[in-house]
């Protein structure tokens, strides 16, 4: 096994000590798996709650600060965090407006995070939720019951959270990011299996010469292997998957994103090819991401995500955000 750690055991921790070194602006409890902004609780603001299994860097612990989350609460490697995490963030980001958890359909997240927010309102936290679930390559999967949530968590949690910075009431908050998750969709492809800490080997098999089409986060089966396709051709197939389930009808945000070992020269190479079969289809981009952001280790490959972004979420995104991943107007 050949990976930049000490022990297995230790990778989440020693992380979280790293990062927090790198980011004082934040506030790290390395023994609570808790991620703060350092000015939290702020005055009448809605504060974003989010989190997850490790593994997926930046999500979401580098999405935290003005603008975007006020908290990340981060499990063991592909593993979700325990309610009392929640709980914790809950309590000290709440400034009294309200607190909205951010949650990727995946079983335990879902059921932790629902937990979280009882234990949360019986401390007096008002607490409302977003389920994120913008995959279209398969309805079930071995984490899951209906689409998992992927890229489009990195759109509700911006948008969301600029909302929020600006004041806007819980109910107003939820509604915006519900909007942003029902207007999104993604599509994920799998150029190499992922290898975690704890295994020290693949977590899947994926022969020499082929790739997976439809690729979960974690490493789930997607819709079918092929032999390997050119950009252009994988492009063809992930962007028609999202297009054809989410029909837009206007212009879209484009997260063109690296599952961890993919580098920029072939991601901006596949945005070409994304961006060639939008023009074909009649789809005009305003906005368009590229980078490493909702990732699965180590894993080679990529996902297209599409957001049908009308004016006020053209706005938000636009808004200043200060965070370790994202950082822009401030």
């Amino acid at each position: 096994m050949r990976m930049l750690i000490n022990v297995p055991e230790t990778v989440v921790a020693d992380a979280l000590r790293g990062f927090a070194a790198a980011h004082p602006e934040l506030t790290v409890d390395v023994e609570n798996r808790v991620v703060l902004r350092r000015d939290a609780p702020v005055a009448g603001q809605v504060a974003l709650v989010s989190g997850g299994g490790s593994g997926h860097e930046p999500l979401h612990a580098g999405f935290v600060g003005p603008g975007m989350l006020a908290a990340a609460c981060p499990g063991e490697v592909f593993t979700s965090p325990v309610p009392d995490q929640m709980v914790r963030a809950a309590a000290a980001v709440d400034s009294g407006a309200g607190v909205l958890f951010v949650v990727k359909n995946y079983t335990g997240d879902v059921l932790n995070f629902e937990m979280a927010a009882e234990l949360a309102e019986d401390e007096g936290v008002q607490v409302a939720k977003v389920l994120v679930d913008d995959d279209v390559a398969v309805t079930d999967s071995l984490y899951t019951a209906g689409r998992r949530g992927t890229g489009a968590t990195l759109f509700v949690e911006k948008i969301a959270g600029a909302a929020a910075e600006a004041g806007a009431p819980l109910e107003r908050v939820e509604a915006i990011a519900r909007r942003v998750n029902e207007r999104s969709r993604s599509f994920g492809v799998a150029l190499s299996a992922c290898t975690t800490p704890a295994k020290g080997s693949p977590t899947f098999e994926l022969p020499e010469g082929e790739l997976e089409l439809g690729i979960g986060i974690h490493g789930e089966p997607g819709r079918e292997r092929r032999p390997m396709m050119t950009s252009r051709e994988i492009a063809d197939f992930a962007v028609d998957a999202v297009l054809d389930d989410l029909r837009p009808q206007g212009p879209v945000l484009a997260l063109v994103n690296g599952m961890g070992a993919t580098p920029l020269l072939e991601l901006y190479g596949f945005n070409a090819e994304v961006q060639r079969v939008l023009g074909e289809r009649g789809v005009p981009t305003a906005r368009t991401l590229i980078g490493n952001y909702v990732t699965s280790l180590d894993m080679a490959g990529c996902s297209v995500t599409l957001c049908e972004a009308d004016e006020e979420l053209l706005r938000l995104w636009d808004a200043p955000v200060s965070t370790p991943a994202l950082r822009w107007g401030r």
